[in-house]
This record gives structure tokens, sequence and C-alpha cells, in this order.
């Protein structure tokens, strides 16, 4: 007997959430000719790439993709993004990932940001699951969403039909 999934959002909600989503940012930046969307690597990266693309063609600004590699394991490990530093200094940057659970992943990845100056800096998730225990927030979110400790969002994008569901 195979368990059943309890669907979040399904393939058409979640490509409307991308699309507020990158609205929202291009609302936020609108005096902005350039603009970094740093995807924490695996889903929230290609949350990123979608965002981005859609951002692209809604708006003028000038966006550039980077990838956020994390240990989530480990997170005081060595940060690493797939730009430089001087690449995203004094910058606006948005900080995109999947899934907000405890707010760790996104707060060790805004800390590596903060080595160098930038203009702005704001988050993105699909999915906020309101159990945070660091004081980080999603600026821009696609859903908030009330879970016991015990379940698991999983969210698929790397495939169609893109899907979020509870475990």
């Amino acid at each position: 007997m195979s368990a059943e999934k309890n669907t979040i959002l399904n393939h058409q909600e979640i490509q409307h959430k991308i699309k507020r989503i990158a609205y929202q940012i291009y609302e936020s930046n609108v005096g902005e000719d350039e603009l970094i969307i740093a995807g924490i690597e695996k889903n929230g990266f290609l949350l990123a790439k979608k965002i981005k693309s859609t951002l692209d063609k809604i708006s003028h600004i000038n966006s550039t993709l980077c990838k956020v590699i994390i240990d989530k394991k480990s997170p005081l490990n060595t940060i690493t993004t797939s730009i430089n530093a001087e690449q995203y200094s004094n910058k606006s940057i948005v900080l995109v990932d999947d899934v907000l659970n405890s707010g760790s992943t996104l707060m060790y990845g805004v800390r590596h940001f903060l080595n160098v100056p930038i203009k702005q800096f704001k988050t993105a998730v699909l999915v906020n699951r309101n159990h945070k225990k660091y004081p980080v927030k999603a600026d821009f979110k696609g859903i908030s969403l009330s879970t016991s400790l015990k379940e698991h969002v999983n969210v698929n994008l790397s495939k169609q039909p893109y899907e979020a569901y509870l475990d």
C-alpha cells in the first residue's frame, strides 16, 4: 500500500507563485539596473533560475544568477558561490530557497553575503513553514504553511509537472 501524497501546490500553482514572486522582486527593485538572484544549491537554485527567467521577461533589470553552495548538515563549513564577491559587491541581492523551515540555511546564506557591501538584501522562498528557530524571514513567499514538526515538505522543480507536497 503506497502512502498518499498531500499536495500543497500543483504545477500550475507553482508557476503562478514563481511569476508573482518575480513581480514582487521587480517592484522591490524597480530603480535598480542590476540584481543578483542567488539560489541555494539544488531546489533553491532551480527556483532561482525560474524566477530569473520570469524576471527577465517582465523587467529591464539586468539579473545575474548565482549558485550558493551550503553544506546544510554543517552550515559552518565554508560557503561558496558561483560568482566572486566583486560581482555582487554594491548590488541588490535576493537569496532564494525552496522551503523556509527553521531558517538556518537562509541565516548562514545571508551571513556569507555580508562580507562585502551590498545595496539591499531580500529573501524569497516557495514554501514558508513557520517553524523558525532563527530571526530570518522570507520577504517574498509563494505560500505560508503551518505544519507539524514531524511533517516534511518536498518540492519537485527538477522535472515537470512541478509539485510541492507533505510527507
